[in-house]
């Protein structure tokens, strides 16, 4: 591994020079690793990805990570889909605000710009833009599935960044064990899921579901389900004692009602999350998932 500190990339958009900034670089087996790539800013508040780019790969399809952690802890440098970039994939995997720095929809407006970066500096980095797929763990699942789901919805669209103008609209979405339904989420847990999920969800949307249902609704991937909705894999255990697997089946039956193209892959015996999401058959379904919506042929 060679690293290379203080890396600035000066880009040409339009008529003005925004400057695109990261810590460092580094050469790994196969790929180059960007850190800290900033996409956006809140305040003094930084906004950070780090690129996992291909060797020897133009226009590399594109997927956006999103990491999991309650929405409340977690980082980017979490990122298990090497398998993907080894076969010739870009990965962004973004950090976005989370709960205890800003109640919902700040991570969703995160994620947009994420993609609204991308997408205008796809050339710089030689992606393409032309089609981008999504995929996130746990609360990375959630933000992935609403990411997805909710393609040009203003209200939770933001006003981060600084390609106001470009589409966060993504085209194909892989949903690990994330939540789908704050409105039932509740309902399904065992008593160890509320003992998580309650304090994360308060924490998230400022009170109970029940008790702030507006918000609630408009944070949950089964309200915005639509036919013009991209394609989506979910894959999720049958023993999770924190995500109930009853919220994959809720947003799979969405999908099935309106005949868009899902995939619901069960780990039995599976909790929530762990090793086993991430062996030959995840990996493959993924990797097959996304060659069928993402791969420029």
């Amino acid at each position: 591994m060679r690293p290379h500190r203080n890396l600035l990339v000066i880009l040409l958009f339009g008529s003005f020079l925004p400057l695109v900034q990261a810590d460092n670089t580094s050469r790994e087996d196969g790929y180059d690793r960007i850190n800290n790539v900033e996409y956006g800013k809140v305040g003094e508040h930084r906004l950070l990805l780090d690129l996992y780019l291909p060797h020897d790969v133009e226009q590399a399809p594109l997927v956006i990570w999103i990491h999991g952690g309650a929405w409340r802890r977690g980082s980017k440098a979490r990122m298990p889909l090497l398998f993907l970039v080894k076969q010739g994939y870009a990965i962004a995997s973004v950090d976005y605000r989370l709960s205890p720095t800003a109640k919902f929809p700040a991570q969703i407006h995160d994620i947009k710009a994420a993609v609204r970066f991308m997408k205008a500096t796809a050339a710089h980095w030689k992606v393409s833009a032309d089609r981008i797929g999504v995929a996130g763990e746990s609360a990375g699942g959630h933000l992935a599935a609403l990411l997805g789901v909710t393609n040009g919805h203003q209200k939770l669209e933001g006003d981060i960044g600084v390609f106001p103008k470009e589409s966060s609209d993504v085209h194909a979405i892989v949903d690990l064990f994330g939540p789908t339904n704050f409105m039932t989420i509740l309902h399904q847990s065992t008593p160890h899921g509320l003992s998580v999920r309650v304090p994360a969800l308060e924490l998230l949307l400022g009170a109970r579901p029940e008790k702030i249902q507006g918000l609630a609704k408009l944070a949950s991937p089964v309200e915005h389900v639509n036919k013009k909705d991209p394609p989506l894999l979910m894959i999720h255990g049958d023993q999770d004692p924190q995500v109930p697997i009853n919220q994959s089946h809720e947003l799979h039956a969405k999908y099935k009602h309106l005949q868009l193209p899902v995939l619901f892959h069960v780990i039995h015996g599976g909790f929530h999350g762990g090793d086993n999401f991430y062996q030959d058959e995840p990996q493959q379904l993924i990797t097959t998932f996304f060659n069928t919506h993402i791969r420029q042929n």
